[in-house]
């Protein structure tokens, strides 16, 4: 009489342990003979530069505009021109390049305002303009 052979249900995880453990000794030998790549950070200055603190041009219902540098503590806003403007903000970039121009407008000044102010000192070679948001109180 012959026996029926059963179906085997289980997998022989054997050689894959073997296989597993082969590897593990591969990595580990050669993981210390290789050289680690040098990063190339880079260096600080010996000087830091304090930022310069930005002009900020008011513009108001009334279309006046009104010039504060806020480099200068307590120095008051000044009512200038549109001329006037532009010569002010460019002799005080002349002398610091880094000098920052920031307009902001009352609650009540139209958009096409700003942004012809914003134009206005573009269209004269002055640089870094931005527009000043405050948070409503």
């Amino acid at each position: 009489m012959r026996r029926q052979r059963k179906s085997m249900s289980q997998i022989n995880v054997v050689p894959y342990i073997d296989v597993m453990l082969v590897l593990l000794v591969i990595f580990m030998v050669t993981a210390p003979l290789i050289t680690p790549g040098e990063i190339s950070l880079p260096s600080v200055g010996t000087r830091l530069t304090v930022p310069v603190a930005p002009l900020e041009v008011t513009l108001r219902a009334d279309h006046s505009l009104w010039l504060r540098d806020q480099g200068a503590a307590g120095s008051p806003a000044v009512k200038v021109s549109r001329d006037e403007l532009v010569a002010r903000v460019a002799a005080k970039q002349a002398r610091a390049p880094e000098q920052g121009v920031v307009i902001a407008a009352d609650k009540s000044a139209r958009y096409e305002d700003v942004l012809a102010v914003l134009d206005l000192l573009q269209r004269n070679g002055v640089r870094k303009v931005g527009l000043l948001a405050r948070a409503s109180q």
